[in-house]
């Protein structure tokens, strides 16, 4: 095979050089001045496609379990050129983030109760999740709008040139992260141009936190997917017109590439979706409750849950994104009836829907649940724009999962629980309690502390009974009969106690749906 022999010519420090990974010159090159651009006819892309084809005679059939073409070197050469991130999170580099706003209210898409300085905060604790990455400088940078191709004025920008030129000098930045949803491909183009650095914003950060805390078959799955819209974007973003002037796009054979990696895929993650309904069945027919923990990421809801069912195997990590797999927890609650809890991705403002609808294959287990358990960050200064954002993002997922059938996309019963209230001053949680009994929508509690669970445990028994249809019985049965054993093994039983009545009998307390009653009738009456 021919050495690749030509790439774009960005002239980039030395010392970046490990961080970026160079765009191949298969990806169509178009000078400012018009000139036309290289391609190489035969290509590492090439020569990848036809070993594809000769392992592979049907390019639709995908063996269940085999993952393989997720270390695809063709697939990273293409996803490296559009993100201008290489896979390795472990790199050091030292970011300089920009928090962009826009000054007028009118023309502002954030929350009127969400300021730059809390938005700013949330960027760094996206740097601060992944390992070796510091911040080296941040700024709030206002704005008249976040479209403009130059995203800056031309004073902020020279401004900024020459702040980033100074860092440089001395080492102390490697790289720029704008702290906006996406940027388009004009606007990340300009300003890698600009400023002579890989530029970053926050679906890919974000991407980089998946992939770092992806360890199952499943999450690594569901991480490969969200890669791809982001992909396609920025290839769609860069139109024909623009192409002539200022950048690239993608050949036939790399957009092949593309959509055959998100075939194998879908067809992975739909495998999937078919087990986890398997298991949602085989959970039906054993006749167990599901409560599904939702809420923005690293509000505490794994935290929560080991308070809840009191396993010490679980480990709760103060960091974005610590949870991608949805994993089912197994505890009782005040009335002995078992309960599975359901760990769940969080969720984050400022991000494409689509990032997430990647994630339906286990969030399909939160959606389908008898009841929900929003955990919300009380300490937070922006908790009620995150529970605003989770709500609608809850409520957006509950529609793509029922096919666009609103009627059909209806959310379980909701129980809002409000975590870290340790956290707060005297003064706030007495300002947080006095809300919460004039208002009666939650619980004050804090997962860490264990304070605040005993009402919480009653209301999500009190929901779980009306959501599942069952309801507390007392029975009385012969003492030592086949009639305990029968409670006992299929029903929840509360307390027992002797007959004064009868000494033979004894009166048993039961947690029972109508259907398991039915069968007790028909087995023993």
């Amino acid at each position: 095979m021919k050495c690749l022999r030509s790439v774009l010519r960005v002239a980039w420090p030395a010392q970046l050089r490990p961080f970026i990974t160079q765009i191949p010159a298969r990806f169509k090159y178009t000078q400012h001045q018009g000139v036309k651009g290289i391609r190489n006819r035969k290509s590492f892309y090439e020569a990848q496609m036809q070993a594809g084809l000769q392992e592979q005679s049907d390019p639709t059939a995908v063996s269940s379990g085999d993952m393989r073409f997720l270390d695809d070197r063709a697939y990273d050469e293409v996803a490296g050129g559009a993100m201008r991130i290489s896979r390795d999170v472990a790199t050091a580099q030292h970011v300089f983030i920009l928090q962009p706003y826009v000054k007028w209210s009118a023309k502002r898409t954030t929350p009127d109760n969400v300021t730059p300085d809390d938005q700013l905060a949330e960027a760094t604790a996206l740097i601060h999740s992944l390992p070796n990455w510091q911040v080296a400088r941040s700024l709030k940078v206002p704005l008249e709008s976040l479209e403009r191709k130059t995203l800056f004025g031309s004073g902020k920008l020279t401004e900024l040139k020459q702040l980033m030129t100074d860092l440089r000098q001395e080492r102390q930045v490697t790289c720029l992260f704008v702290s906006k949803g996406t940027l388009s491909f004009a606007q990340k183009q300009f300003l890698e141009t600009e400023f002579q650095l890989p530029v970053l914003d926050r679906y890919s950060v974000v991407i980089q936190i998946l992939r770092l805390h992806a360890t199952s078959a499943e999450a690594r799955l569901q991480v490969a997917m969200a890669e791809l819209p982001y992909i396609w974007a920025l290839a769609k973003d860069a139109s024909v017109t623009q192409t002539r002037r200022q950048g690239y796009s993608l050949s036939d054979l790399q957009k092949e590439i593309l959509r055959t990696r998100e075939r194998k895929l879908r067809a992975e993650l739909d495998g999937v979706r078919r087990q986890r309904q398997l298991l949602r069945q085989k959970r039906k027919q054993q006749n167990y409750p599901v409560a599904a923990v939702v809420g923005y990421t690293n509000a505490g809801k794994t935290s929560l849950i080991k308070a809840l069912t009191v396993q010490d195997k679980l480990q709760p990590r103060n960091q974005l994104f610590a949870t991608l797999d949805v994993t089912a927890h197994a505890g009782n609650l005040p009335c002995n009836q078992q309960l599975i809890y359901m760990d769940t991705v969080g969720f984050m403002s400022d991000l494409p829907t689509g990032l997430f609808e990647c994630f339906v294959a286990t969030l399909e287990d939160a959606m389908l649940a008898d009841i929900i358990i929003h955990v919300q960050d009380l300490s937070h200064p922006c908790h009620s724009a995150q529970r605003a954002h989770v709500e609608s993002t809850l409520r957006s997922l509950a529609f793509s999962i029922a096919g666009g059938d609103p009627s059909a996309g209806q959310l379980p019963p909701i129980i809002n629980v409000y975590n870290k209230c340790d956290l707060l001053t005297p003064k706030a949680q007495l300002a947080a309690v006095a809300q919460l009994q004039n208002t009666a929508v939650g619980h004050l509690i804090s997962a860490r502390a264990q304070t605040g669970l005993e009402p919480l445990l009653k209301d999500v028994e009190k929901q779980i009974l009306a959501a599942t249809g069952r309801r507390k019985l007392q029975v009385r049965v012969p003492s030592g009969g086949p009639e305990m054993a029968w409670l006992y093994k299929n029903a929840a039983v509360v307390d027992t106690r002797a007959d004064e009545q009868n000494a033979e009998k004894i009166l048993m307390r039961v947690v029972i749906s109508q259907r398991t009653l039915e069968q007790f009738k028909r087995e023993f009456c």
